[in-house]
């Protein structure tokens, strides 16, 4: 009788698929021992870099990592220095430098420090960043495109290989005029948008930025060029060229044209004529006596009143325009009009009939000056004779007569130098300018600058008169009306007269204030000579005159304004 056989051996091979399970389990064991330093170093670098950039941050190669806020602004002090730098540019072409400010380019420091501050949202960078691994950050820079095209522009000589562009000029050979080809080839640019992209990139770094170049082709064939030389280039040369101007005619010959003459691209593929302006001024001088000065419309005294005298434009030669006029007629058409620009007068004969200038507005005369201070203001009212103060427009009378010297033939008389009587060249003048003013005191015009004597001349009407002093004192009035004024002088050995001519709008009236604070004239002793002039001497006091204008038609006052004026005294001088 057989035995059973034990169960031992089926129980072995039922558990030996146990066992083989077990490296699994130590494999899920590390991974979940993995996972979990993982997530205790991520989270116990969050914890320790909360309000902090996060570790390995470097902000163009300055490291910025595991600080608060502050410290990173102080440490991107240190770009600081780039940026007021000159930016190295290269190419395969050259080299430059220029300002930041010149490329249009902007440190953004607040929006860098604020990328600067974020933290991974990648838990794997984080981890990383702890065993050193660097994070960069690339500055905010912006690029202003205008300022950075325009500073490429100025340089495009040294960075870029300029294309040649294909064309055409002539070459005089014995009797005939030959056309030539100047054969077009390519050339090297930069690519704009890359090269703003990459030195806004690469600028903080503070190193030389390479620019990235492309290739570019001129606008005109080879093949273009020479079937112009065979066609429209030996058709421009065929004949001559007549040129019309303002009564005169020119004949441009053919030797001449090969002088001026190219065939250049248009810009959009095409080759077209060109005259040289330049050139053709130079050949065509006898064309200068076609042009002429403007004259400005005047007025002269014609049976006691003022008569236009009309004026008339002038004209110049436009030869930038008159050099396309050639151009275009080396075709068929093998004539051209001179080009002219019109320069009108200052006042034209229009413009002068509507200055309404027709009847006396004021006048004023004065008297009692010596013979040499006579001759200087016969010299001074000559030169204001017939001046005309368009509507709006000021009157200057140290600008409208310049320099009064010896020069300009005016001679030494009498003045007032440091409150006592002297004598100067162009003495004398303060009467006119008295005379002036008092004219367009009583014309009712805007009184902008003058200036009293520093002592009362009897001669002159108390606070209603003026001085002059070249370069230091000046009277000055404006046209407040809406019609022009022609001044009129008119000398005499013993008087001096001044008349505006207008149309009235106005009436004026003065009244003079009576005298008071009245002070005594002090002594003074100069040495004799010709510069010391005795005087006994008078009192100062202290006056004022009221102007009241009003309206020609309706009497409405239109202003009143009271000046008051200090009178210093006329010191007793006494020669020795």
């Amino acid at each position: 009788m057989r035995r059973a056989q034990p169960l031992t051996s089926t129980f072995v091979s039922m558990t030996a698929p146990t066992r083989t399970r077990r490296p699994l389990a130590i494999t899920g064991r590390v991974v979940a021992a993995i996972l979990l330093v993982f997530s205790l170093v991520t989270a116990g670098d969050a914890l320790a870099t909360h309000g902090r950039s996060s570790r390995g941050t470097t902000v163009a190669s300055v490291p910025l990592g595991n600080k608060v806020e502050v410290d990173v602004d102080k440490g991107l002090d240190e770009l600081h220095r780039i940026v007021d730098a000159p930016v190295r540019i290269r190419t395969s072409s050259g080299a430059a430098e220029f300002s930041a400010e010149q490329l249009g380019l902007s440190f953004d420091e607040k929006r860098t420090i604020t990328r600067a501050m974020e933290q991974p949202r990648n838990p794997l960078r984080r981890f990383l960043s702890v065993f050193g691994i660097k994070r960069h950050v690339r500055p905010v820079v912006t690029v202003d495109r205008a300022k950075f095209d325009k500073a490429l522009d100025g340089e495009r000589k040294n960075l870029e290989k300029a294309a040649v562009e294909g064309g055409v000029h002539f070459e005089v050979e014995g009797d005939h005029v030959v056309p030539k080809p100047d054969m077009p080839s390519g050339g090297l640019r930069i690519n704009r948008d890359l090269a703003a992209q990459r030195t806004a990139a690469y600028w903080l770094d503070g190193d030389e930025i390479l620019l990235p170049m492309e290739p570019f082709q001129p606008t005109v064939s080879a093949a273009l060029v020479m079937a112009t030389v065979n066609g429209k280039a030996r058709q421009a040369v065929a004949a001559p060229v007549t040129l019309k101007g303002r009564g005169k005619t020119v004949t441009v010959e053919p030797q001449e044209l090969a002088e001026l003459l190219v065939f250049a691209p248009d810009g959009k593929g095409a080759l077209v004529p060109k005259v040289d302006d330049e050139k053709l001024k130079q050949q065509l001088t006898e064309l200068s006596s076609t042009q002429s000065k403007p004259k400005s419309a005047t007025f002269e005294m014609q049976g006691g009143r003022p008569t236009i005298v009309p004026g008339h434009s002038g004209y110049t030669i436009d030869w930038a325009a008159t050099a396309v006029a050639v151009a275009g007629a080396v075709g068929e058409n093998r004539t051209a009009d001179v080009a002219y620009i019109e320069n009108k007068p200052r006042l034209t004969t229009e413009a002068a009939k509507k200055l309404g200038i027709r009847e006396v507005v004021s006048d004023y005369t004065t008297g009692g000056f010596s013979e040499l201070s006579g001759e200087n203001i016969r010299r001074v009212a000559a030169t204001v004779d017939g001046a005309i103060v368009k509507p709006g427009h000021k009157f200057s009378l140290n600008s409208f007569t310049g320099p009064r010297g010896s020069a300009q033939g005016y001679v030494t008389s009498t003045i007032i130098d440091h409150g006592h009587a002297s004598k100067a060249v162009g003495g004398g003048i303060s009467q006119f300018a008295t005379t002036l003013y008092n004219a367009a005191y009583f014309a009712g015009l805007e009184d902008i600058t003058h200036t009293e004597h520093s002592y009362y001349i009897s001669r002159y009407p108390e606070a209603r008169e003026a001085t002059v002093f070249e370069g230091a004192i000046d009277l000055v009035f404006r046209n407040d009306t809406p019609y022009g004024i022609y001044i009129e002088t008119s000398w005499t050995p013993s008087s001096i007269m001044v008349r505006f001519w207008s149309t009235k709008t106005r009436d004026v009236q003065s009244i003079t204030g009576d005298r008071f604070a009245f002070t005594d004239p002090p002594k003074l002793v100069l040495p004799k000579g010709d510069d010391c002039i005795p005087s006994n001497g008078s009192r100062g006091f202290t006056t004022s005159n009221t102007r009241i204008i009003t309206d020609a038609k309706t009497g409405k006052v239109i202003s009143r304004h009271t000046r008051t004026v200090k009178y210093d005294p006329e010191p007793k001088v006494t020669c020795k």
